[in-house]
């Protein structure tokens, strides 16, 4: 049994969970989110407290249980206060600037890269700062991952786009050559 799963999801002022059929409505101050879940799992509110059940205890069964206990806290953590990701430029000349919904990256090729944000997604850029915002963690997360997939850091200098909190395991360069003569 999840222990995860188990856990009621606390319901915040402000915002309203609906469970019709099979998908739960969360509605906050900053948005609307839908998810569906299969039948093999029952959802069920009472009291400002969301409570998900197992219809079974298959082993399928019980991998969802937890997931989408998980997912609807998620989804009532993002409308009430939303989700952010933090990226940093690191090297000479890179910089970021936004221009409407698009984030446009300098970062050493011979164009810019644009990258349009999806709907409910919000690009501010502060120095070499980039920050991811939305409503959905899975969308800001999946973005996040997209700005960095164009340099991912490299492990000799540490250029790159990294999330403000990664460590980049560096390595050592070219070792110097042996100062002693030619072999014979």
């Amino acid at each position: 049994m999840s222990k995860i799963g188990k856990q009621p999801v606390i319901v915040p002022a402000g915002v309203t969970v609906e469970v019709s059929g099979h998908t739960v409505k969360v509605t906050g101050p900053k948005g609307t989110l839908e998810k569906h879940f299969p039948p093999e799992i029952g959802v069920e509110v009472k009291d400002g407290v969301v409570q998900v059940s197992a219809k079974g205890s298959g082993k399928y069964v019980m991998s969802l249980f937890g997931t989408i206990r998980a997912l609807i806290n998620n989804d009532v953590k993002g409308v009430s206060e939303g989700w952010s990701k933090k990226l940093e430029l690191v090297g000479t000349g890179f910089k970021a600037e936004v221009m409407g919904s698009t984030l446009s990256l300098t970062v050493g090729f011979s164009h810019p890269v644009k990258i349009e944000a999806p709907e409910g997604i919000t690009f501010k850029v502060e120095k070499m700062i980039v920050t991811v915002e939305g409503i959905n963690r899975e969308l800001v997360g999946q973005i996040a991952a997209d700005i960095r997939g164009v340099r991912p850091p490299e492990p000799y200098k540490g250029k790159g786009i990294k999330y403000v909190d990664e460590v980049i395991r560096r390595k050592a360069g070219k070792a110097a050559a042996a100062k002693a003569g030619p072999a014979a």
